[in-house]
């Protein structure tokens, strides 16, 4: 252990500085405490240091340490003695001051690490998996329903705090109102917390699990779930629909029909391209990260359908076949608007309109393929599998599912062919 200095007062510590010719920087002991001196820099400052050792590994010589106390005079002589103290009665417990403060500040990181809130997991979480999503509406759609509902109630929550509680905070309000909505939200609450827990960011169960948990205390979303159907055109008024269509001449009344002789979901037309159209072998094919199912899909086009893509002009700067007049994808609402415009028209002219009279309401461009789905139950003659295909809906028998391997493409053809037919207000 280092000897004893001569203690010094504050005056003599205040006096001390290089002597001419000295080699610095140059530690001068003060006394009081063994080991603790001043360092005095070549530019003139001065540093407390504390210099003591400590045992080596077995068979080893000891460790010199040296610890910094602060600065001189902001650190007073008075306040160098007691920090030095501390650290030699540290020392007396076996406990060494370099080792115990990285542990401190190990553990100080570990635990601002676990600090991160829920929000900011989840927008950790959104850009590392974005990629994998199928387009950009997907991300759009993890950050909307989670800023609308999880976040005034979760945002501000470390991961590590988050409970039960918390997740029926968030649900309760809506399992009943919005009830598909809610599950989504639940999923991705799910998600994000299981992403949180692989990164040791929080530990324990999931509190926004369903199976086992959250099923033991809200109602099962089948059970809850209001239906809601898209309103929809009687079969029996498709062809006076078309004959009304066909006079308009937007590019967006182009695409509700060919929505109506494809039977396709309005999405999967809004965002076709050339590319995905062979007009010889009248096949189009709607690649996998367009399909709900995430399985390609093709869709045999029929006469009509092959005429109307003819007709259609190929415009430069896009590989689009129905184009938003300022470009990029065109709009549902689009669509909607042609329907709009045909039905108020027909009103002012003393119709009814173009009504779902089930529903009381104007019927919608997704309304078409239940349109499409009565016609071909209750007039064609094809089986339920082939208008199911036609339709690119999931086989919800797994058996069945397991062991179907074609698409039906040929019967497929002689549907969608006689449906044509059908809507055609010359025949």
């Amino acid at each position: 252990m280092p000897r004893v200095a001569k203690e010094l007062t504050d005056l003599a510590v205040k006096r001390l500085g290089p002597k001419p010719g000295q080699r610095l920087p140059v530690s001068y002991p003060v006394g009081g405490v063994s080991g603790l001196s001043l360092q005095v820099t070549p530019a003139g400052g001065k540093s407390w240091l504390l210099r003591y050792t400590v045992p080596g590994p077995p068979g080893s010589k000891q460790k010199r340490r040296e610890v910094g106390l602060g600065g001189y005079p902001t650190v007073t002589l008075k306040l160098a003695r007691e920090k030095a103290r501390e650290i030699r009665d540290q020392l007396t417990q076996g406990i060494d001051p370099v080792e115990h403060r990285k542990a401190q500040r190990s553990a100080l990181a570990g635990e601002q690490a676990r600090s991160i809130t829920f929000e900011e997991a989840a927008t950790q979480y959104i850009a590392a998996k974005e990629s994998e999503w199928k387009n950009a509406k997907h991300r759009q759609q993890w950050e909307n329903t989670l800023k609308t509902y999880a976040s005034p109630k979760l945002g501000e929550v470390r991961l590590s705090d988050i409970d039960t509680p918390h997740i029926l905070a968030v649900l309760e309000p809506i399992w009943t109102t919005k009830t598909e909505t809610a599950t989504r939200v639940r999923q991705r609450m799910e998600v994000i917390l299981d992403w949180a827990t692989a990164r040791k960011y929080r530990e324990g169960e999931n509190p926004a699990r369903w199976k086992g948990h959250l099923d033991t205390m809200l109602a099962k979303p089948t059970k809850v779930k209001p239906k809601k159907n898209h309103p929809a055109l009687p079969y029996g008024k498709a062809a006076d629909f078309m004959a009304d269509l066909r006079k308009r001449e937007a590019l967006a009344a182009r695409a509700l029909e060919f929505v109506i002789l494809t039977a396709a979901r309005s999405g999967e037309a809004r965002e076709a391209t050339w590319a995905e159209i062979d007009l010889e072998e009248k096949v189009w094919t709607v690649p996998a990260e367009r399909m709900k199912a995430g399985k390609e899909h093709r869709v045999p086009l029929n006469d009509a359908a092959v005429q109307l893509l003819r007709d259609l002009p190929r415009l430069k700067g896009t590989e689009l076949v129905f184009p938003a007049p300022r470009g990029g994808v065109m709009s549902d609402q689009a669509m909607k608007a042609v329907i709009k415009r045909m039905h108020d028209a027909k009103v002012k002219a003393g119709g009814k309109g173009y009504m779902d009279p089930k529903q009381d309401k104007i019927i919608t461009p997704h309304g078409f393929r239940s349109t499409f789905r009565d016609w071909a139950a209750e007039v064609s003659e094809y089986p339920n599998e082939v208008v199911e295909m036609a339709l690119a809906h999931t086989i919800k028998n797994k058996a069945e599912a397991a062991y179907r391997r074609g698409d039906l493409f040929e019967k497929r053809q002689g549907l969608m062919a006689e449906w044509a037919e059908y809507c055609d207000p010359k025949k």
